[in-house]
């Protein structure tokens, strides 16, 4: 169990290795955790904006001064104004998993995006098979909204997702 201070910070380009592991580790991402920043494609992004933009950003995930993962959100202003809706995520690697640092990561990053910008809205998608991502969402003030039949592909197959927000308070 990896215990100490967890934070979210930006990702420096010491950090590229930890990100490859998401891709050429398979256990990196686990059996539901998909992320898009890994490979070839991740030093190309971290080279032209370090992962922050308006559209889509990612910032390290830390547990005292390493690298533990990522967290991530994306604009998802469904026909809104812009800025009014990310979809967020966090993807732990596997020894930062079971062990609460999910449910902190989510919780930092839920307070950076509603204090940063004027989002009135974060969502999150998880397999609804995995009940222990489930659980952190629940656990850190995500509402469940619904179920969305066969709308990703994983292992051979469609998956079914289920889908959770939490709305700004005001």
């Amino acid at each position: 169990m990896k215990t100490g201070h967890i934070a979210l910070r930006g990702f420096a380009e010491a950090d590229l290795p930890v990100l490859d592991r998401f891709s050429t580790d398979p256990d990196g991402t686990g059996t539901f955790q998909w992320t898009n920043f890994t490979g070839p494609r991740a030093r190309r992004r971290f080279a032209e904006d370090g992962f922050l933009s308006p559209a889509s950003s990612a910032v390290a995930v830390t547990v005292g001064s390493v690298v533990a993962g990522m967290a991530t959100w994306e604009a998802a202003d469904r026909g809104g104004p812009a800025g009014g809706c990310f979809r967020i995520g966090v993807a732990l690697l596997p020894d930062y998993r079971g062990h609460g640092t999910d449910a902190k990561a989510y919780q930092l990053l839920v307070d950076q995006v509603f204090r940063h910008t004027r989002a009135h809205r974060l969502e999150a998608f998880v397999d609804s098979e995995d009940v222990a991502g489930q659980h952190t969402l629940e656990k850190t003030g995500f509402h469940r909204e619904g179920l969305l039949c066969q709308v990703t592909w994983r292992d051979g197959g469609y998956r079914d997702e289920v889908v959770y927000a939490i709305l700004r308070e005001g």
